[in-house]
């Protein structure tokens, strides 16, 4: 029998059911070798209703793997491990670090994850793991850890600083993935992509030595991507010949319509509600 994994979106910016609530944030439950796990949580806002509608058991949560400190990433998380106690928690330590963002018009707003979240997450410290390098969740599904900068034309994706007057600029070097090996290849989360989606991209190809990628699927950041960056990034997921793409939460929807134009046959919907699988490797 064919060992199946099952992902569902269980928060994201857009909704493929009338009975589901969206925000502006992403949660993903992973369904596995008989394990469950979420990533990422949302604001916490949606999550508790989504869940009841879709009939996702919380309370059997095995994992909770943050992408990044960010509060639309970690805000449900004190809910979530009030549901399920016994949960590990995955997460860089540069995710509990202040985080904000400058507006256009200069002033600045804290992005960063959400006391009540860190709060959660600190009582159950015997069952943090910090994760700045690849780490194995469970059963061939990986945390990337921190990602390598190496392209000169990405960049976190916004004016994102460590404090509030925004002198101190936010590398967020807590932005990992995750992967695991389908039999069509590997298959790539994203929440932010605030590494950079071919920098991502290209850390995953040396973790799996060279395996073909076959599906990602996320946020990749791209709402203020400029024309070469767009271009660069598109030409990459070409070289890398990824089949199944899957935009969504902060790609931004001039990005998003640019990538199911460019790379037809390739993109499909991903918001709340959304359940895809994948044959395991």
């Amino acid at each position: 029998m064919t060992d199946i994994a099952r992902i569902t979106v269980l928060v994201e910016n857009s909704v493929q059911r009338s009975d589901l609530l969206a925000e502006h944030g992403l949660a993903f439950w992973i369904e596995m070798c008989g394990r469950c796990l979420l990533f990422d949580t949302g604001q916490g806002r949606v999550l508790s209703s989504n869940v009841d509608k879709l009939g996702v058991p919380l309370t059997r949560t095995e994992a909770v793997v943050l992408s990044h400190g960010h509060y639309d990433h970690t805000g449900g998380a004190a809910s979530v491990l009030q549901a399920a106690p016994h949960a590990k928690v995955y997460v860089h330590p540069a995710a509990f670090q202040p985080k904000y963002v400058r507006a256009d018009d200069g002033t600045s707003r804290d992005v960063g994850m959400p006391p009540s979240a860190a709060a959660a997450i600190r009582k159950r410290a015997d069952h943090v793991n910090e994760t700045d390098r690849p780490t194995e969740i469970y059963d061939g599904l990986f945390v990337t850890g921190e990602i390598p900068r190496r392209t000169e034309y990405e960049d976190t994706g916004g004016p994102f600083f460590s404090d509030p007057d925004g002198q101190r600029t936010d590398p967020l070097l807590d932005d990992q993935a995750m992967y695991f090996a389908g039999r069509e290849g590997t298959i790539v989360l994203l929440g932010c992509a605030h590494a950079g989606i071919i920098n991502t991209l290209q850390y995953v190809d040396e973790l799996t030595n060279g395996k073909p990628i076959h599906a990602v699927m996320g946020g990749m950041h791209l709402v203020r991507a400029s024309r070469r960056r767009m271009e660069r990034t598109i030409g990459g997921l070409r070289q890398f010949n990824v089949l199944r793409l899957g935009p969504s939460h902060c790609t931004g929807l001039a990005a998003t319509a640019e990538l199911w134009n460019a790379l037809p046959g390739t993109c499909f919907p991903f918001g709340t509600g959304t359940t895809i699988e994948f044959e395991i490797a």
